[in-house]
């Protein structure tokens, strides 16, 4: 049974986001042509596609740390996700596209990695508030919504990837953190689940059974939490 994340956000956010993204890149490294076709968690997005998805979250912040806000933040790492509720279209067309653009699977790995690497670099230099989505947020709360997109998509590409690194622990209880909050003081109480599983069944990657409904009682048409 895992425990509940509570409380305020942990120092050294940003050593966490690099730690999640170092594992995507672990994941991802070395792997064929064939592997890139594997299908994941995320309906229509194959290895390759989704990793482009990745490579533009990276890229948006980086963006969004170049910029800093005078504005008050109207966001937090949880209120964030709210904008996002499940079911949420993803452009699949536009990923699928640019990943077929790449010539091998090792080039597409390499802009991730410098693009990932560097935003890493800008989370850790960068203070105040950023803006991003239409919104404003604390670096430190923006950096934990990257972990959260960064984690959730690690435990998509993996799915046929049964040699794969497992997500970095502190990311993984950072986004069990982001859950909670979503889901409500009551998540505390009455959810068992492992954090794996939180994060997975939280997120619609597994469907409920019966144990899950017999568990959550009331609050199970609160799940999944975002999509």
């Amino acid at each position: 049974m895992r425990a509940p994340e509570r409380g305020a956000l942990p120092r050294g956010v940003a050593g966490t986001l690099e730690r999640a993204y170092g594992r995507i890149t672990e994941t991802v490294q070395g792997l064929t042509t064939a592997d890139f076709a594997r299908e994941t968690r995320c309906s229509g997005m194959p290895v390759g596609p989704l990793l482009v998805h990745l490579l533009y979250d990276a890229q948006r912040a980086l963006i969004a740390l170049a910029s800093p806000a005078a504005a008050d933040a109207d966001r937090d790492f949880v209120s964030y996700w709210r904008d996002f509720p499940p079911g949420s279209d993803e452009d699949t067309g536009f990923v699928r596209g640019v990943a077929a653009a790449y010539r091998k699977p090792g080039v597409l790995v390499q802009h991730w990695r410098e693009v990932s690497e560097a935003a890493v670099r800008a989370a850790a230099l960068a203070e105040g508030r950023v803006e991003t989505q239409g919104h404003v947020l604390e670096v430190r709360d923006f950096v934990a919504t990257l972990v959260l997109e960064a984690t959730v998509h690690h435990l998509d590409l993996t799915l046929n990837l049964p040699d794969a690194p497992e997500p970095d622990p502190e990311a993984l209880r950072l986004t069990a953190r982001t859950l909670d909050g979503l889901f409500g003081p009551e998540a505390w109480d009455v959810i068992e689940w492992d954090t794996t599983t939180y994060v997975l069944k939280g997120t619609g990657r597994l469907a409920l059974d019966d144990a899950d409904l017999d568990m959550l009682g009331q609050y199970a048409d609160r799940l999944p939490l975002l999509g």
